[in-house]
């Protein structure tokens, strides 16, 4: 999948979900691997598919970076003004997070997950 995919993901979840997505490329776009391909798409699909499971965003912000020696994505979600529903337990137990992880890794890559102040942040940082 091209990184075009991403976008039109990111333009998807905004319809099927009524949340504000906003996709945003920065610096001259270029030819990557396919392995390189296939990470950024598959880590914006599984923090787009997290967010639609666990959080309540007003908005989401999806990021693809082209650095000199990196290519950096960025999925954000910034919480809504609704309080947050109570945790019930009902997690899936999946491995996303490890999956993204191990995607980064296989790559040389480095991959951040974590709260913000706001919502949640998923940044794929992998070599150009």
């Amino acid at each position: 999948p091209s990184p075009g995919r991403i976008e039109a993901m990111a333009t998807e979840f905004a319809r099927d979900s009524g949340v504000p997505c906003q996709f945003v490329t920065v610096g001259p776009p270029r030819d990557v691997s396919s392995g390189t391909r296939l990470a950024l798409y598959r880590v914006a699909q599984e923090a787009l598919t997290n967010i639609r499971k666990h959080a309540q965003p007003g908005k989401v912000e999806v990021t693809l970076t082209y650095r000199p020696q990196t290519i950096s994505l960025v999925v954000e979600d910034f919480r809504s003004a609704a309080p947050a529903p109570p945790v019930t337990g009902d997690t899936d137990g999946g491995y996303g997070l490890t999956g993204m992880r191990e995607r980064a890794e296989l790559l040389g890559g480095t991959l951040v997950a974590a709260p913000t102040e706001h919502g949640f942040r998923v940044e794929l940082r992998v070599p150009a």
